[in-house]
């Protein structure tokens, strides 16, 4: 296949001190798992769970909103997948925690 049928993607994932953005030339019809499984990138991050981690396109998650899973999103020349690390804590309690604190702090 020619260079010119092909579309360029990107993979990235990131940790607090550090951060990798895979550039891919893809053909067409690529989905997001396969460009993931693609780059390669869990080599440098064996922490990542591919099959089951979290992926978004510029930080739209995969498989909610009306997009496809990663395993059916087809990619568009210039996406960006984004592979999400797990939360350590959820964001609800941490503010329900929050707000607690505060109050205490005015009574």
């Amino acid at each position: 296949m020619a260079d010119m049928d092909l579309i360029s993607v990107e993979v990235a994932y990131a940790l607090p001190d550090k951060q990798k953005i895979v550039a891919l030339l893809v053909e067409p019809g690529t989905t997001a798992m396969q460009a993931v499984l693609r780059s390669n990138i869990s080599k440098d991050f064996p922490e990542i769970d591919v099959e089951s981690a979290k992926m978004g396109i510029f930080g739209q998650s995969l498989g909610t909103k009306g997009l496809a899973a990663a395993l059916e999103h087809v990619l568009q020349a210039g996406d960006r997948v984004e592979i999400y690390r797990p939360l350590i804590a959820d964001p609800k309690e941490v503010r329900r925690k929050r707000a607690e604190k505060a109050k205490l702090k005015k009574d």
